[in-house]
């Protein structure tokens, strides 16, 4: 059998957490008031090596109605895009479709990870979705809402990353709009930072977060549908199920695996005396890549200090920066919502004139999220639409 790369180290997510009603020991009779069998659904990750829940449901998850039609789902590689420094200006984006998936754009790619804004016009979904092959991190750029699944009632609001294991069957309601996403899509699981915790797994002092920044469904969903279409997306393409009955019947579960969220609010940023290098900000880990949040920090404080960054060349990975809030010290004509590509191979740093700006700064009030891949992105033709032209030349002055 053929080994993924991402054995080679031990799954760690959250924390132990239950929630409802489950019997003392697993895979064992638990029955309801009329006598009959609760389902027992075991839902784990590296076939049995890996993190896992154990749900219990009132009717057997594997009933189906009926297979329906299915639909190609998967970014359009723009062809022959040049090796250059790239600015997607979705700033001033609004809607970008109708409902979840219609709106969900793809604007870098590649086979460890998809990146892709999302702002749906409608409040609430008609249909459950499930990734049946990829991690996914919602950013809630802005918006306040609830994210439903099979594991409970989850709150979401601005700041969130909402992390949500695959096969996880869900649904969106939002309150407060207008509703801004950035979605990162993993082939790999995402997992908190090996050297933030101990061989337990328990985050350590020196992390920048801990277990009480994480965040766990609330409560379970009361189901009451008889009838409900999942949309799976696996290998490119939406299948569409439909169930004579609503997968969020569980009336319990436990286990490491679920859905849960942290905030870019809750980072407590690491500082030092001269600039410290892009790893301090690291958030998470996946396979080839890292996600880092950038937060409101103090500058550096050694009297000859240059808190800009210095330039740098990415020899074995490309950078995409997403802002999210403030202003982003090293960079000119940047916006909120605005990605900017750095790919391996060529060198890039502060704009002309922000390093002698920032001598003297004490604090950046800045908020982005950074995701650094080992393996080049790929740039989509939805993206060419938001592409700044001129921006390779930005460092001329």
């Amino acid at each position: 059998m053929k080994q993924h790369s991402w054995l080679k180290h031990t799954i760690e997510m959250a924390y132990y957490y239950k929630l409802g009603s489950i019997p003392p020991k697993r895979h064992t009779q638990f029955r309801k008031t009329d006598g009959s069998l609760y389902y027992e659904e075991l839902v784990s990750s590296i076939g049995f090596s890996g993190i896992y829940s154990n749900l219990y449901h009132n009717i057997p998850p594997t009933r189906v109605k009926e297979v329906g039609p299915v639909e190609p789902f998967s970014p359009i590689i723009a062809k022959d895009y040049p090796l250059r420094h790239t600015h997607l200006n979705t700033s001033g984006v609004a809607e970008t479709g109708r409902d979840f998936l219609d709106a969900r754009k793809a604007m870098l790619t590649n086979k460890d990870v998809t990146l892709s804004i999302c702002n749906p016009s409608e409040k609430e979904m008609d249909y459950y979705y499930k990734n049946g092959e990829a991690d996914e991190i919602l950013f809630i750029q802005s918006g306040t809402g609830t994210l439903f699944s099979q594991f409970g009632i989850l709150p979401i609001q601005k700041g969130d990353y909402v992390v949500i294991p695959r096969t996880t069957i869900y649904k969106l309601k939002w309150e407060t709009e207008p509703v801004k996403l950035l979605i990162i899509e993993t082939a790999g699981p995402v997992e908190t930072v090996s050297r933030y915790r101990s061989k337990l797994g328990q985050l350590l002092e020196h992390s920048p977060y801990c277990e009480r920044d994480i965040h766990p469904p609330q409560a379970l969903v009361e189901s009451s549908k008889s009838e409900v279409l999942i949309k799976i997306k696996k290998r490119g393409f939406l299948h569409h199920y439909l169930y004579d009955y609503d997968p969020f019947d569980v009336v319990g579960w436990d286990g490491f695996l679920y859905p849960y969220t942290t905030s870019i609010y809750d980072f407590e940023p690491i500082t030092g005396r001269l600039h410290m290098p892009p790893p301090i900000h690291q958030h998470f880990q996946a396979t080839n890549l890292v996600i880092c949040s950038f937060v409101p920090r103090m500058f550096d404080y050694h009297p000859q200090s240059i808190p800009a960054p210095y330039n740098h060349s990415n020899i074995d990975s490309d950078e995409v920066l997403y802002y999210v809030e403030g202003n982003f010290t090293s960079r000119k004509g940047i916006d909120v919502g605005s990605f900017t590509l750095h790919p391996g191979g060529i060198p890039h740093g502060p704009h002309p004139g922000t390093m002698e700006k920032s001598i003297g700064a004490k604090e950046t009030k800045e908020y982005a999220v950074m995701i650094d891949t080992f393996n080049p992105l790929d740039v989509t033709e939805e993206a060419l639409k938001y592409n700044d032209e001129n921006y390779p030349m930005s460092w001329t002055e």
